[in-house]
């Protein structure tokens, strides 16, 4: 079963990526968590098939030009996948990818990119998740492709891979 799960991420550009990576490395290294890669997830834990989730990408992507959305906020949560996270608004062009993509989860949409997976306590969140806030409120991130990839909360973090991508529209 959970060589079967997909999901369907929203991937920064280059530049963001390489940023957002250092910052996940720092913190795993610090909190003594996994590593992972920086994404803003469209579409959780799918058995849709792979074929018809890349049509699906396709199709989005299509519509949506490369965009850019600002950081409003660094939170903390006790979810393992949420533990620190880079939170955005609901934009009108986020909505549109979650509507297209997950239109039976859209209503409860909470657009982030975590930088840090595990279940830490909040006092050893707080200090670094404020510094960060600092760091990071109103930058702009850069969004420039969707992925279906194989993840999911029972596949092991690093056996996630890319299984395929469409680049958003260029100006």
């Amino acid at each position: 079963m959970p060589a079967a799960v997909r999901s369907i991420w929203l991937m920064p550009s280059n530049d963001d990526e390489t940023l957002l990576a250092s910052l996940v490395r720092d913190l795993a290294d610090r909190f003594g968590t996994p590593v992972f890669q920086p994404h803003l997830t469209l579409r959780g834990d799918t058995t849709t098939e792979t074929a018809a989730l890349t049509e699906a990408i396709a199709a989005a992507a299509r519509q949506v030009p490369v965009f850019a959305e600002p950081i409003s906020s660094v939170d903390i949560t006790e979810a393992y996948f949420r533990a620190f996270y880079a939170r955005f608004a609901v934009s009108p062009t986020l909505a549109t990818l979650k509507r297209s993509l997950d239109p039976a989860e859209a209503g409860s949409f909470l657009p982030h990119i975590s930088l840090l997976y595990g279940t830490l306590p909040a006092e050893r969140k707080v200090p670094a998740a404020a510094a960060m806030g600092r760091r990071l409120a109103g930058r702009r991130i850069t969004f420039d492709r969707i992925c279906v990839v194989r993840s999911g909360q029972d596949i092991p973090i690093a056996e996630w891979s890319v299984l395929a991508t469409a680049p958003l529209k260029r100006s």
